[in-house]
This record gives structure tokens, C-alpha cells and sequence, in this order.
């Protein structure tokens, strides 16, 4: 069977027709010439309703998805999104709500943004929350804005720098230079913790505040956390919280209570809202009262006369980072999922996930050694290094996990790992899902012992094999070219031939 999928342009035939429009009741008017396309998009394509159907049903019976397999992507939480989150978000009320409808007629929206404000204030231990954000790198840019805000309101223009560890997020080191900063990186120590010396030996009156990841990127609970609290706070710095983990913690520890001033929540990850090509972020913050003042606005407050609910804007805030009220969609299905839950479940939530990625690491890492010998939390970093297979690589092995029916884990991050397989099968995964995901990372252990190339040709189940990586982020088409896939096309061929 021929599984290649053209594009849908390469499937038209000129005169077809999947919709019959019905007469127009106006003066037939040529669209003013400023309107039309002046790009080299060769026309629209022509099909019947049943070509185009299959066309795009075809394509998405491909995806890899949270609804159709196991997702261990590690760092990027997978979870499942429920159902009924989905149809609370299209209640009349709140899918037909109009930005510009006022706060009379938005109670409702209101009232529900007050409470998730309140429930993850509670969550992290802090004193304000703002749900502007649309994603977790524009809470990161957020709080660092918000500790400049801070440090100019205070007169303190000599702060320049903002420590990051070598084991964070790329987003960290990124936002802080967004923002003017200098970033200055700290040293991990032989238990993945942050290196209390290294961290001693760059502090300084110029510390401007530290970005931090609890549990950290390598998947463990930063032991230290208390005393580098203390010791960024003793110099004069703020701690921000890199809340993509808060998944292994929601319910146990709250960032505000071991030291952390800021912090962004994924509601995209932690509290299950569709994310990546399901659906827009949310990263909402939360902060100390000290940092309150500067939250980006509006956000959803009690009237003064308790009659109801208002916006509000901090006095001193950064402004607005987002238009209107955020991604509300994404609130929605946050407030239902916290409801739903309740506290003892959200506990229970990061428990599972803890037990989950134990329960993966312990299998496994006679195989695959783990990256540091301690009791992960809701994610397991491994190394593809597999014994007697010195061949394999970690890439191999995503790569021939695609055929066993898995989207791959996360691989060679964090960096400070070689050979890195980030796997985090989050709570919402069975035993018996777990058990089939291990029993297929032992049975590509066997291959690569036995026959490396078996690995070196996967994936085989695919339409297409590997891809170029670089070059497809590097050079994209975002458009239909003839000329180039035909091209790219020819390219393909030839090298496939060479081998």
C-alpha cells in the first residue's frame, strides 16, 4: 500500500467543485486589487467534498497524539487533557463570550478567573496571581521584567546580572537576555543539584535574581533549595521559580514557602489544557506581595463594595502582556481540572507521576543507566548507552521507538547529560502502558546488541524515514512550492540511492 500523502495542491483538477454556494443576492464586485495574494501561492486547489475529506482524515490518522498512544516526553509533561474540561470550554456562556462585553455582562468569567487566581495562589504559596500570560516563556519574560520593575523602584540600577544553572531550560538564558540581562551560569554538582561553591563564587551586588527549575531539568528535587534561597536573597537577588515541573510537587511543596518570589505555572502542562499542536498556552504567574505591585494587568478582583466582581490593575505594573484576558479557553479547563480534583487529588496527582517515572527508572536503567543514582521525581533522565551495542546512539533509539507504536522521549537534554533519554510517563498512564513501553526499550536494547542497522534503518513503519532535522528548522517551507518540493524531493531520492 502506498502510503505517501501528497499535498492536497498536487491532487486538484481544474472544474471540481466540493461546495455548490448558493446564488448571491448582491451585485457580483471584483475584490479590490490591494486585497489579493501576491505571494506565489499557484492558486487554489480544486476537489470534490470527499477528495478533501479523506485528504485531511488521511493526515491526521498520522499524528502522534496524546489520544492515540503513550507520549513520554520528557520536560514537556504529556498529559492527558479529560474530556470534560473540553466541554466546560464550549459552554455558551464562556466560548461566546466577547472580550469587549464589559464587566457587567462577564461575571461569570470573572468569577472563575478570581478563583483560579486564589486556587493557584494557594497551590505555590503566594500572594498574587496574574493570568495574562499565553505560555510558560512569556511567564519567564514576565517575571524577569517584574524583577527589573522591582530593583528600578527601589533605586537599584546596579543589578545586572541573573545566575541560571547550566542544567535549565534554554528559555531561561534566553529571557533573561531578552530583558538586558547578563546571564551567568552555575555549575551543577555531582548529585545534580545546583553547586552551592560555584553558586557562592558568582553572587555579587550585581546579582539581579536567579532562575531556577524545582525539580530541575535532570528530574530531581534540588536539595539545596533553602539555602539558595538564602544565600540569592542574602545578596540582594529574587528567586524565580521555573514552574514547568510543578507537576511532581502540586499539592506537596510550595515554591513560595521554600524561597521563591515568582513563578510561572504551565496550565498547558500541569493542569492538562491541550498544548503544542492541541492548543494555545497559558502561563499564568504568581508572586510575593512584594512583587505584587508589578504583575502585568488587568486581573480579575472583588469589588470594593463586595458586590460582584471587577478588573483591576496593580499600581505599579509592567502593563499588559497579552491582549484582552489571556487564553481564557485554557483557564476554563485549568478551573475545572483543579474542581474536579480537589486537594487531595491534585496530591495524588503528583504522587502517581512521581511513582510512574520510579517505576520506569528502575526497570530500566540496568539497561539504559540513569543519569545520576536518586530517586527521581515525575521524570527519569537515562543515557542511551546500552552495553555490547557501543554503536547505538540515543537518536537510534527514539527513532526504532516510532515503529514499536511510541512517541520517542525527550532526547540529549538536558545537556549536561551525554547520550540524554528524558523520559516522564506523567499519572495519567496504566501499568499495563508502562510495562508494554518497557518491554520495547528492552526488546531495541537486544536489537542494538544483535544488529545495530536494525536501529540504524528505523523507523520502517513511517511514510517517511528520518528527516533532515536541522535543515527543516533552518530552511522551512511554509508554503506550497512546486518547484521546491520537487526539489527536496529529488534531493531525498538521491541520497536514499548513495546509500
Amino acid at each position: 500500500m502506498d502510503t505517501y500523502q501528497p499535498p492536497i495542491f498536487e491532487l486538484s483538477s481544474p472544474g471540481k467543485i466540493g461546495v455548490n454556494l448558493p446564488e448571491a443576492d448582491v451585485p457580483v464586485a471584483a475584490l479590490p486589487a490591494e486585497l489579493l495574494r501576491q505571494d506565489d501561492l499557484a492558486g487554489m486547489p480544486e476537489l470534490t467534498e470527499p477528495e478533501v475529506i479523506r485528504h485531511y482524515t488521511r493526515i491526521s490518522q498520522r499524528n502522534f497524539c496524546i489520544d492515540t498512544t503513550f507520549y513520554p516526553l520528557g520536560s514537556c509533561t504529556m498529559k492527558y487533557n479529560p474530556k470534560l474540561h473540553e466541554e466546560a470550554a464550549r459552554l455558551p456562556g464562556f466560548a461566546a463570550a466577547h472580550p469587549l462585553q464589559g464587566e457587567q455582562l462577564s461575571q461569570g468569567a470573572l468569577r472563575l478567573m478570581y478563583e483560579l487566581q486564589r486556587d493557584l495562589a494557594e497551590l505555590s504559596g503566594f500572594d498574587a496571581v496574574s493570568l495574562q500570560p499565553a505560555a510558560g516563556a512569556q511567564g519567564e519574560l514576565t517575571g524577569i521584567l517584574v524583577f527589573r520593575a522591582y530593583h528600578q523602584d527601589r533605586g537599584d540600577t546596579a543589578r545586572t546580572e541573573i545566575l541560571v544553572p547550566n542544567a535549565a531550560h534554554g528559555t531561561n538564558p534566553a529571557t533573561a537576555a531578552m530583558v538586558g540581562y547578563k546571564v551567568v551560569e552555575v555549575k551543577s554538582d555531582e548529585r545534580g543539584n545546583v553547586d552551592i561553591a560555584d553558586l557562592k563564587a558568582k553572587l555579587s551586588p550585581r546579582t539581579a535574581g536567579m532562575m531556577l527549575t524545582n525539580p530541575n531539568t535532570v528530574g530531581l528535587f534540588e536539595e539545596n533549595i533553602r539555602e539558595i534561597s538564602q544565600l540569592v536573597h542574602a545578596a540582594g537577588g529574587l528567586m524565580y521559580g521555573d514552574g514547568a515541573n510543578f507537576n511532581a510537587i502540586l499539592g506537596i511543596v510550595k515554591p513560595g514557602e521554600v524561597g521563591f518570589d515568582f513563578m510561572h505555572y504551565n496550565l498547558h502542562k500541569t493542569f492538562t489544557t491541550p498544548h503544542g499542536g492541541g492548543g494555545p498556552g497559558a502561563g499564568a504567574v504568581g508572586c510575593s506581595a512584594a512583587l505584587a505591585p508589578f504583575l502585568p494587568g488587568p486581573r480579575a478582583a472583588k469589588r470594593a463594595d463586595g458586590q460582584g466582581y471587577a478588573w483591576e490593575t496593580p499600581a505599579k505594573s509592567i502593563g499588559r502582556v497579552k491582549t484582552f484576558w489571556g487564553n481564557f479557553g485554557m483557564l476554563v479547563r485549568a478551573w475545572v481540572y483543579i474542581r474536579t480534583l480537589g486537594a487531595q487529588g491534585l496530591r495524588e496527582v503528583s504522587e502517581v507521576a512521581v511513582l510512574n517515572a520510579n517505576y520506569v527508572r528502575v526497570k530500566l536503567q540496568g539497561t539504559y543507566p540513569a543519569a545520576y543514582d536518586r530517586i527521581c521525581m515525575h521524570e527519569a533522565v537515562l543515557k542511551g548507552q546500552i552495553e555490547g551495542a557501543p554503536e547505538a546512539r540515543t537518536l537510534d533509539i527514539a527513532k526504532r521507538l516510532i515503529d514499536f507504536g511510541y512517541h520517542p522521549p525527550t532526547v540529549y537534554f538536558p545537556l549536561i547529560v551525554p547520550e540524554a533519554l528524558m523520559i516522564e510517563p506523567t499519572e495519567t498512564e496504566s501499568k499495563q502502558t508502562l510495562d508494554s513501553f518497557i518491554e520495547a526499550m528492552l526488546a531495541i536494547a537486544d536489537e542494538a546488541r544483535r544488529d545495530i542497522e536494525i536501529l540504524h534503518q528505523a523507523p520502517v513503519t513511517t511514510p517517511v524515514r528520518r528527516l533532515d532535522e536541522v535543515r527543516a528548522a533552518r530552511q522551512p517551507i511554509l508554503s506550497y512550492n512546486a518547484e521546491k518540493i520537487a526539489k527536496l524531493r529529488a534531493e531525498g531520492e538521491a541520497k536514499a540511492s548513495a546509500k
